[in-house]
């Protein structure tokens, strides 16, 4: 019965503030090294500073913002050096995470890759990047739950923002080779074949590492210091186009 009331009770505040504003890093509306003001974003999302303040707090441990004591906060910054790490743990815990999946697989973990798939598909169908990226994600977010490691899923939840974070920033990458590499993989997880699975896991991975890397260079943020971007209110950084544009 308490689960029940859980699940029925409203939102927080701190819950709604931090879940709008992951939301929008995600989808870069907030985008990495922008400086996040207190006293707008109380303003906007109609909270006091301190459930804002919580919700800061969350996301720093997502590792979607940086908070300077006593300056404020910006988004993190995602560049190149954040997206080799990334794709550096993705390519050791995935590839075991799909192991584990195809040893473990049930009908109701299938159904819901299936879904994910048939999501993604649908989304590139019609252009859709936003829905493309949430679709990618949740593919491998079931893949790491279907894995019955509560191990592994404490290290990679951690990252599961990141790694949709990284979807939208790369979102011009060929969506349809993606479906089609979500399609084998499934293909092995529902076989039960673990050394295949983890075979196409790692080349999936791995695949997208150096267009991500070369796409990162074009949307990446200059070097920033946090320190430094809370000094003021500007809440914009300089981007690498803004600053040649300038210069010129």
């Amino acid at each position: 019965m308490n689960g029940a009331a859980d699940a029925s009770a409203p939102k927080s505040l701190r819950e709604t503030a931090y879940e709008e504003l992951r939301r929008r890093i995600v989808n870069l509306q907030l985008a990495p090294g922008q400086r996040l003001i207190e006293r707008d974003l109380a303003a906007e999302l109609q909270v006091s500073r301190i459930p804002l303040r919580e919700a800061l707090q969350q996301l720093q441990t997502d590792g979607l913002v940086v908070i300077v004591p006593r300056r404020g906060a910006i988004v993190a910054p995602f560049g190149v050096d954040e997206v080799r790490d990334l794709f550096d743990v993705r390519e050791s815990l995935e590839v075991l995470a799909a192991r584990l999946a195809a040893q473990r697989a049930d009908d109701s973990h299938l159904t819901a890759l299936r879904d994910e798939l048939a999501a993604a598909r649908s989304a590139t169908a019609r252009d859709d990047k936003p829905a493309i990226a949430a679709a990618n994600a949740a593919f491998h977010a079931v893949i790491v739950e279907m894995s019955g490691s509560p191990l592994l899923q404490s290290m990679l939840q951690p990252l599961a923002t990141r790694v949709q974070w990284l979807f939208h920033l790369t979102k011009e990458r060929d969506p349809g080779q993606q479906c089609d590499e979500h399609a084998e993989l499934y293909d092995a997880i529902a076989a039960g074949d673990a050394d295949r699975a983890a075979e196409i896991a790692f080349r999936h991975v791995a695949s997208g590492r150096e267009p991500s890397l070369e796409l990162a260079e074009h949307w990446s943020a200059p070097a920033i210091d946090p320190v430094e971007a809370t000094r003021t209110r500007q809440r914009t950084p300089r981007t690498k186009d803004r600053s040649r544009n300038e210069e010129a």
